[in-house]
């Protein structure tokens, strides 16, 4: 009667057991039926056979084990594989498809990437059909430096600011006289990296004045950015011919870092008498371009031939030389020169910049 007792209670639990075990299961078996079939079919195996399995419960050290438990970490076994599988399955996919489109080339995987943005390079080429092969710049930015420019203009100081300002540039060529000698070329360089800062710091204080009173510049934004961009493709051009030590590279953070606040805050104090200034300094530039012009025609400085950017920038013949590129780059310089005495005129004469149409492309 015991036995009776004891058999008829163990298959009451497997019953209540099976009940449970069977609802978790079969609702795992249904979610995953609709993502992948070969993992319903094996749990649908699995859970057939329970019934008759849930009675054969047995004893163990005093403690009723269920075949209902390993049935079920049996079947969240097999899930966690066909889990797993799927992955790699997806994760190889995803690399046969980025070999497909990019041909194992990083390049071409990152202009895939580009393209998603929709903003993936475009090819450019020049006349002759060539690849145009400049980031920096495009065709249709280059030009011809006017050349015929009087270099010899100079605008005499009259008034006290004027003094201060020219004072101030003239303060500042000795001491570049002094570490650069007559080595022209690095010179070139390092007055490059202080002539690119003024039209960037004076277009940005613009745009920032624009931005605050609702109104227009005049186009004075765009011609400033534009001086800044030419003296900076100077640079980038004398660096193909002069090879900077490392102290002098060092001297470019610290003059660059000194005259950026110091212009700015002069251009915010006074406009005038930063475009003044700026202005000798550009006459300082076109003495030292003409000094470079004179090192070279002597055959103190070798007249190597123009580097390719400075061909293409400028629309130079293929067979110029370094000399060619000093006298565009000195007329550029002139052209600076008359711009910014030209901005600090009209603020002499009680004016904006805004009520003066900006000379735009004026090279």
């Amino acid at each position: 009667m015991m036995a009776v007792t004891r058999m008829q209670a163990c298959r009451h639990m497997a019953k209540s057991a099976e009940h449970v075990a069977s609802a978790r299961l079969f609702s795992t078996a249904a979610r995953a039926a609709t993502t992948n079939a070969p993992v319903a079919k094996q749990l649908s195996s699995i859970i057939i056979p329970l019934k008759d399995a849930a009675a054969s419960t047995w004893w163990n050290n005093g403690s009723m084990i269920y075949p209902v438990q390993r049935v079920r970490s049996g079947s969240t076994l097999a899930l966690g594989r066909q889990e797993k599988q799927r992955e790699e399955a997806d994760h190889s996919n995803y690399e046969v498809s980025v070999a497909g489109h990019g041909g194992g080339n990083k390049d071409d995987e990152e202009k895939e990437i580009t393209s998603y943005w929709g903003v993936g390079p475009n090819k450019i080429t020049k006349e002759d059909g060539t690849e145009w092969k400049w980031n920096c710049f495009r065709p249709w930015e280059t030009y011809k430096a006017d050349t015929s420019i009087d270099l010899q203009k100079h605008h005499v100081p009259t008034t006290l600011m004027d003094k201060m300002a020219y004072w101030t540039v003239k303060s500042l060529r000795w001491p570049t006289d002094l570490f650069f000698q007559r080595r022209y070329g690095c010179r070139a360089m390092m007055l490059e990296t202080v002539a690119a800062v003024p039209g960037m710091v004076g277009g940005m204080l613009l745009h920032c004045k624009s931005l605050r009173r609702f109104e227009h510049s005049g186009g004075w934004i765009k011609a400033l950015l534009e001086e800044a961009e030419n003296e900076r493709m100077h640079l980038m051009t004398f660096m193909e011919v002069a090879n900077p030590k490392w102290y002098e590279r060092a001297l470019v953070f610290a003059v660059q870092g000194v005259f950026f606040n110091a212009y700015f805050l002069g251009y915010m104090i006074s406009p005038k008498f930063a475009h003044r200034m700026v202005g000798y300094l550009e006459e300082e530039a076109i003495h030292s371009y003409t000094e470079f012009l004179k090192e070279l025609d002597k055959g103190n400085i070798e007249n190597v031939p123009a580097p390719a950017i400075a061909i293409d920038y400028w629309q130079l013949p293929p067979n110029s030389t370094l000399r060619d590129v000093v006298t565009v780059v000195r007329a550029d310089e002139a052209h600076h020169r008359d711009v910014n005495h030209f901005a600090s005129d009209i603020h002499y004469n009680g004016r904006e910049l805004k009520e003066s149409p900006a000379p735009i492309g004026y090279h």
